[in-house]
Parts: structure tokens; sequence; C-alpha cells
């Protein structure tokens, strides 16, 4: 069968509950910096330290660097080589060493397979779906692989579904992360075969959706997306109906290692639909059991329950859908921060012939990979490719200059188009930037990656001054009191705004 080309992916127009509009910036808006040579500018350098001296970042631990692009000369540092927690900035690497090492037209893939042909009466005894990574499969990937089913001949399925994401490991969780966050959307289990509910590309969760009852004190109305998964997971509906304009609020929980979704809270009656994220136990399984109901809604008859395990060796193909290229899918990584994508990408660079992708074989490629890039300290430690662990460790230093490289690379324009825009108000641009230095010479200008944890802040990206130099900087911050991002915030829009 002709595998299905997802040759870009259905945009919409609101970060985080859904996806991102590409629309690729021209060449021209990717600066190369002047040719000029200069020396470090002392005035810069003094500037910018003023900014430092916060008691926000005295009170923390800071590592800068600032470097004109055109000449590499640093303009301004503070404990460049100290290791710090780099929250999402670790996405940068992870985007980086993907497009290196990949190529930004690198697909994934998901396959429907059988042990032999269908019979000449339409029957196989089982099917097996297997993933080979893609972080960006959706309900609309399932329909068209089982119309392709359908196509290939196949009328009855004997036995089950059966869900492969042995592409990976079986450890869906990484060993660093916090269990207080497995509920929440930004640390999915992480499996080779699993689904978004929406565009947003969160993998491995599900929408439950919202709204009021019938009355004042009648339970809330519940469902989820996609709507086939609703018996794969259990709603336990300890929810409201409060009067017209009263407060709404509602809180979803998922019993760990179950299905089992607690939603409480009240809806005001009149209050529109809303929808929250939570992820789900065993995306193979989740998967499995929504394409077993697509094709029966297909008319093919599943004779079984879906199931998980593995595809067999001799095995014949019967459809297959491919994503669309890295160099889009990195758009969709590092814009929102996506952190599903990120630990598929590092996951999948573990991958070896034979070895299925696992987090320690990933973050060690990565890091073999840096380090052909630049000389990186001992100090410097990645667990991760979402930067959700506290155990990665990067420098301000290495940092910059993995920013260095990535503008010696042909796939410098997909890496820098795909960062956040300061200030713009545009989802689809300013990704985790849209809100932040609006008003400042940085705004529509400064483009960089975020990085938010517990007592973690990060800004590191490209800026433009006004005297038309590019500037490349990192700024890694460590606190306990007061979080220092509103500096790293001035500290942008200081070099934005510089005309020395």
């Amino acid at each position: 069968m002709t595998p299905l080309r997802r040759a870009a992916l259905i945009p919409l127009t609101a970060l985080c509950s859904v996806s991102l509009l590409l629309v690729p910036a021209p060449a021209s808006a990717i600066p190369g910096g002047t040719a000029v040579p200069t020396a470090t500018d002392a005035a810069l350098a003094g500037k910018l330290g003023t900014v430092m001296a916060d008691s926000r970042v005295k009170k923390a631990t800071v590592g800068a660097v600032v470097v004109d692009a055109a000449t590499n000369r640093t303009q301004y540092r503070t404990s460049p080589n100290t290791a710090i927690t780099p929250a999402s900035n670790m996405k940068l690497v992870v985007a980086a060493a993907a497009l290196d090492i990949l190529g930004a037209d690198r697909t994934f893939s998901t396959g429907v397979y059988a042990a032999s042909e269908p019979s000449s009466s339409g029957t196989v005894k089982r099917l097996y779906l297997r993933g080979f990574g893609d972080p960006t499969l959706q309900r609309s990937d399932l329909v068209a692989l089982a119309k392709q089913v359908k196509a290939a001949g196949v009328k009855t399925v004997t036995g089950s579904v059966v869900g492969d994401g042995t592409f990976y490991d079986n450890d869906r969780y990484n060993d660093y992360w916090d269990s207080r966050d497995y509920n929440w959307s930004y640390a999915p289990q992480i499996s080779a075969l699993t689904m978004a509910p929406s565009s947003a590309l969160k993998v491995g969760t599900i929408l439950v959706n919202y709204g009021p009852g019938s009355a004042k004190g009648k339970k809330a109305s519940l469902s989820v997306t996609p709507a086939l998964a609703d018996s794969f997971v259990k709603l336990v509906n300890k929810t409201t109906t409060g009067k017209a304009g009263s407060s709404s609020w509602i809180s979803v929980r998922r019993t760990s290692g179950t299905n089992t979704l607690t939603v409480t809270g009240s809806i005001a009656l009149k209050r529109s639909k809303g929808s929250t994220t939570v992820t789900i136990n065993n995306p193979a399984a989740y998967v499995a059991h929504v394409f077993t109901r697509e094709l029966r809604a297909l008319g093919v008859a599943v004779k079984g329950s879906p199931i998980t395990g593995a595809t067999p060796s001799k095995r014949v193909k019967l459809a297959g859908d491919t994503s669309a290229p890295l160099s889009t899918v990195v758009k969709y990584l590092l814009k929102p921060s996506n952190n599903g994508i990120a630990e598929h990408l590092i996951k999948w660079l573990g991958r070896r012939e034979g070895t299925a992708g696992t987090w320690k074989a990933g973050a060690s490629r990565v890091l073999r990979w840096l380090k052909g890039t630049q000389s990186v300290p001992g100090s410097v430690t990645i667990v991760d490719g979402s930067g959700l662990a506290h155990r990665n460790k990067l420098t301000a230093r290495v940092v910059v200059r993995l920013l260095q490289y990535a503008r010696e690379q042909v796939w410098f324009g997909t890496f820098y188009n795909a960062l956040p825009v300061a200030g713009n108000a545009d989802p689809a641009v300013g990704g985790t930037l849209t809100d932040r230095m609006v008003g400042t010479a940085a705004q529509n200008n400064l483009r960089a990656k975020t990085g938010t944890l517990s007592g973690v802040t990060a800004l590191s990206g490209y800026v433009t001054g006004r005297n038309g130099r590019l500037y490349i900087f990192s700024l890694l911050g460590r606190y306990s009191g007061s979080t220092p991002r509103p500096v790293f915030d001035k500290f942008g829009a200081t070099l934005a705004a510089w005309k020395g």
C-alpha cells in the first residue's frame, strides 16, 4: 500500500489548547549579522551589568553570556561555565541535534500489518498497529489508516488489533521526573505508538470536555475527545451545575496506573463549554482502542478486544501513514515548548537497528553530538529531551556555542523560524514569548527559547540591536526567592535597544 504522507498539520489558532499556524518567515527575516569587525563593547557590557545588578539576580545563581554573532566576541558574561538546570532550554539542544543528525526532511511513520495477506474472504487473524515514534499522530490519521486497511481487502479480523509501541522500550516515564507531574499534559507517558487528541499535539493525552447540566444542582455534562475513546477511560463525575453567573472551575485527576478520571468542580448555567487536557495510561493501548473502533465504524468486523504486543517479523504491510517532515515538527516543538515531542525525538535518537529507543541511549547520543560541536565541560548532564528533569545541567557558554553552531548549518532557517518571537500576539509566532517584552525594542525582534521549572528560569536565543548587530545570548537561572525572569526580559530588551 502507498503510505499516506501528511504534508502539513492542521492549523488552529490558540496556543496549548490548539496548534500553530506554520507560516515560514521569509529568508530575509533570518539575521546574518554585520560583517564589520568590532572589539568588545565595554559600554554594552556595563549597561548589561547594571541590569544584572538587580537583587533578584544577586540572590539567585545565574549564568549569562552574550556574543556578537559577526565576530564571535563575547560582549558580556557572568558565571558562564556554571552548570545550571536549563528547564526547556534543553529543547534547543535536542532540536538542533535532531535536525543535524536526522535531517530536516526526516519523517516518522505508523504502519498496519498482518501475519499474512487477507484470505479470499477478507479475513485476517490479527492486525498489528505499529508505531515508529510519530509524535504527530491524530484521529484523522487513524481514519486514513482504517480506510487503507479496508481498501486492502480486509473485512474481518477474527482476533484483535494489537497496539505495538516496541520501537521504544517499555519505560514510559523518565527516571528523573517527579511522579507528582504524571497527571499533567506536560508529563505524558512516552510510547512509540501514541496519539494526540487535537492538533496541539499533546501526545498521550485526552481532552475532557465539560459544560453545564440541564439545571442548577445537576451534574455537569462531560465527554471526551477523541469521542471513540469514551470506553477506554472511566469518567467519575463529581461535578455540579451552579446558578447562572456563579464562579466555575473544573479539576480532572487520573488515578495512578489507571484510566479512571475523576472530574470535580462547578459549572455555571449558561456557561460556554470548555475542555481540559489530562494524560492517559498506556498510550499504545489507547491508540489500539481508537483504531479498533474506527475500523468497526467503516464496517470492518473486529471480533476481539484491542491489546498490546509486538508485530511479528514475518508480516505483510496493509497500510501506512507518514508524518510531516521534521522541519515542520520542530515548530510544534519549540514555539509552544511541547515536552512530548521533545521526548519522542530523544528516544528516536536513542534507537538502533534491532534495539528499542531509550532515554539513556538518546541522551548519550545527544551529548556525544554536542561534544562534536564544541568543548563541553564534565558538569553538563542530559537525561531527557524536554528539560522536565531537574537533573539536566547546561552552562550558558555551552548554550551560546550551540546557537553559534546552528547559524552555520543548512537547517538554521528552520531552527530560527521555530523559535518563539517576543511580544508577538499571534501564538503561532510568539509561542511562549507572546506576552513577554511587549512594548520594548525586543518585540517582534528577539527570538528565544524560554525555560521554566520550579526554581528555574531560562531564556536563550538571538536578538538584533538598533545598531544592526545580531547578538546571541543565554541566560540560565536557579533561584529560591523571587524569580529573575523579569530581569532576563529587561536584559533582552536592553540588547534589542542598544545603539552603540
